[in-house]
Parts: structure tokens; C-alpha cells; sequence
């Protein structure tokens, strides 16, 4: 398929994967898109003859009769140290996984994989709203026609503001999907480059604007106030850094 949402999004809304706002943009898109229609009926198609197919097959009785017999007849020592055994065994494992929780607190956005692979898909995200029809659901220069538009869309309210006067005139916003989960893209123009600014809620705490590149784009990236954000743009650097104070002031 040559439609880029076939590949991101058509698997995980036939899975029930994606989230409401998710699931309701795709549907949307299902109604212009003949490629991601035809390639959901064939998913439909593919898992009915597979559930006509019947392919399994029932234990027959005298296994699961031996199976009994055997549990039976086993001596309840064997039986309590291999509960005592399963008991210290998830105790073990809880310790692991707070362990590993809380490396990831300390860890997180310092220059790990993980953080490089999300400003990648950050620059992916931008890149990908720069074809034609990608870039705005809503568009309008009016702060106050582009944040209601998020309602109901969003389990978060994004600060919609224009910098019409500073240089950024806004340009309308739409959904998009970052890293498994879905965002609000702002859009802006400045001067002759577009400029895109994801936000989505965090549980981390505030954090300084870290910038950083790729693919021959600028990117900035900061937390603040519940919120994450990063602005992407060909734009330069220093515009970039006028924006981002714009936004935290």
C-alpha cells in the first residue's frame, strides 16, 4: 500500500489498539482514503476464514484424565515448596521491576536510545505533515476557532496561542500520532518556513529546552507545567529558541 496511515495506524485500529481520538481520526480517514478501506475489508476477510478454518484441535478426555490423576497424587509438600518457591520468585520479580522503574526515572532524557528514537519520530512526524493535505485538520489564524476544535478530541486541553505580532502567525492545528500516542500539532508559519509544535501531557517534572537536529531539521524540546512540547521546523535555531520563550511565558 502506498498510503503512509496503512502502514502506522491500519493494524492497530483492526486490533482495537488505538485510543478514541486515534480510532475516530483514522475512521475519518477511512471515508477518503479507497487503499486503507480495502486493506481493512481484506483484514476483516483474512481473520473470518481463519475463524471458519477451525484450526485447533480439543485435548481428548484421557489426557486430561491422566492430567488429574497425576496433580492428585502429588504429595502436598511438593505442593507448598512449590508455592513457597513461585511466592519468593514474584517477590524477586517485583524487586526487578522497581529497579528497572526507577533506572528509567533517572535515566530518562539523557541522550539514551529511547530519547534519540522519539526525537525521530518527532522529525518523522514533521516531515510527514508537510505533504499535501497532511499539514492542518482545522485551519484558521484564530486562537479562538483552533482550541475548541481539540475538544472532545484530546483528554487534554492544548495551549492554542497566536504570535501573530512576535513574527508566528498560526496557521490551524490537527492530531497526530507520536510514539503511540496521540498528540496536538500546532502549526505556524514563520516567514517562509512552517513550523510545528507537538504537545502532549506529561507526569514528568518541569525541564529546561534541550535543541537538537535531524534530517536537516531544528527541533527544541521542553516540559512545563504537565505538558510536553517540541517545536520543529527548517526554521532557524534562534527562531526557534523566540518561540519556545513565546510559549513559556
Amino acid at each position: 500500500m502506498s498510503c503512509e496511515r496503512a502502514d502506522t495506524l491500519l493494524h492497530g485500529y483492526f486490533d482495537n489498539e488505538l485510543d478514541a481520538a486515534s480510532a475516530a481520526e483514522f475512521e475519518r480517514h477511512l471515508e477518503r482514503c479507497s487503499e486503507c478501506a480495502e486493506g481493512l475489508e481484506a483484514l476483516k476477510t483474512l481473520r473470518s476464514s481463519m475463524n471458519a478454518a477451525n484450526l485447533y484441535e480439543r485435548a481428548p478426555a484421557s489426557l486430561r484424565k491422566r492430567v488429574v490423576t497425576k496433580v492428585q497424587k502429588a504429595r502436598p509438600v511438593e505442593i507448598v515448596a512449590a508455592r513457597k518457591a513461585w511466592q519468593w520468585l514474584a517477590v524477586a520479580a517485583a524487586f526487578v521491576l522497581l529497579a528497572y522503574a526507577a533506572w528509567r526515572g533517572i535515566s530518562v532524557y539523557r541522550g539514551d536510545s529511547q530519547d534519540k528514537e522519539l526525537a525521530a519520530e518527532v522529525v518523522d512526524a514533521h516531515l510527514r505533515s508537510l505533504q499535501p493535505g497532511h499539514l492542518t485538520d482545522v485551519v484558521s489564524t484564530d486562537q479562538h476557532t483552533v482550541k475548541p476544535w481539540f475538544d472532545g478530541k484530546l483528554a487534554f486541553a492544548p495551549p492554542v496561542r497566536d504570535f501573530a505580532g512576535e513574527g508566528f502567525s498560526l496557521q490551524g492545528g490537527r492530531l497526530d500520532v507520536v510514539h503511540g500516542r496521540t498528540t496536538a500539532a500546532l502549526v505556524y508559519r514563520r516567514r517562509k518556513h512552517l513550523v510545528n509544535v507537538f504537545i502532549w501531557p506529561t507526569s514528568e517534572v518541569d525541564a529546561s529546552p534541550r535543541k537538537g537536529s535531524g534530517q536537516g531539521y531544528q527541533w527544541i524540546e521542553w516540559r512545563k507545567s504537565g505538558m510536553e512540547f517540541w517545536v520543529v521546523s527548517d526554521a532557524a535555531s534562534s527562531d526557534l529558541e523566540q518561540l519556545q520563550r513565546l510559549f513559556t511565558e
